[in-house]
């Protein structure tokens, strides 16, 4: 695959903002995020929105960091060290979300703004436990998704921003043009939950062409983090300059290397890992 260029040794890397919550297993969250920024030679600003209490099997619960704090990491790092684009994770609260996309206006992240900034709508953990108030789904689709460059759900984000069942191209490309309506420049509805498909396809829309990304489907239950290692690699690659279907591109083959490396962890679902970029030259 084609890599993001790495940085020469002593030279300032390109930088991307990651804001979302921990997991204390590290498989997912800001953990997955800032290892893949870190091996696509980016550098990693971090924003805590929350904090999980979680392992392999589970999220047992959260800590909510208050809204004002997680706005001034936002704005402390964009002022002093500067941003190449952003990314949302987990949020938490209506209030989070809220703060956020305020203070993403201010310094300019967001679909109309000089920094393009990828919302991923972390709903719920892979393991179905809760990571979002019910109330704050409105918050999303109303707030911080009209916001976003682009916004990358899986099919269960899918169904509750969109309430659309996701079983085949058909009702893929339905919920792409629903998501759309929403307010970002590009939607992405991605396919890797789909699992009676012998592939896994994410289906890009902007409004007017619909452009489908393709890989193999790995049999494997070590996915976790996968989704915010896709949404981390988008960043990096818009980060570098690239267009958004370049970058999908990009983050797409990225993310699939990275399901061949996962690993075992603990009692349940291991990590997807970009491990292996140490191995390539």
């Amino acid at each position: 695959m084609k890599l993001l260029p790495l940085p020469a040794e002593g030279q300032t890397p390109v930088r991307a903002l990651t804001i979302a919550g921990t997991d204390s297993g590290g498989g997912a969250g800001i953990q997955a995020d800032t290892r893949t920024m870190a091996l696509c030679g980016v550098h990693a600003l971090v924003a805590v929105a929350a904090v999980t209490v979680q392992n392999t099997v589970g999220v047992s619960g959260f800590h909510e960091i208050p809204p004002q704090v997680v706005a001034a990491q936002v704005r402390s790092v964009a002022g002093d060290i500067g941003v190449g684009a952003a990314k949302t994770g987990m949020l938490a609260s209506t209030a989070i979300i809220e703060a956020v996309a305020e203070v993403c206006r201010e310094v300019g992240i967001g679909r109309d703004g000089e920094i393009p900034l990828v919302v991923d709508p972390v709903a719920a953990s892979m393991h179905g436990d809760p990571l979002l108030h019910a109330e704050a789904l409105d918050a999303l689709r109303n707030t911080l998704i009209p916001l976003a460059t682009v916004v990358t759900p899986n099919l269960d984000e899918v169904r509750l921003l969109t309430g659309i069942e996701v079983a085949d191209d058909d009702s893929a490309r339905r919920a792409a043009e629903a998501l759309h309506k929403l307010g970002p420049r590009w939607a992405i509805v991605k396919g890797g939950h789909l699992r009676s498909s012998e592939y896994s396809a994410d289906l890009l829309f902007d409004g007017e062409q619909f452009l489908e990304f393709t890989a193999p489907r790995i049999a494997t239950g070590n996915d976790h983090g996968g989704g915010d290692t896709l949404a981390a690699a988008i960043a990096c690659a818009l980060a570098h300059g690239y267009p958004v279907p370049e970058a999908v591109e990009f983050a797409k083959e990225w993310t699939y290397r990275c399901l061949a490396a996962s690993y075992d962890l603990g009692a349940g679902h291991g990590p997807v890992s970009p491990l292996w970029r140490l191995h390539r030259s």
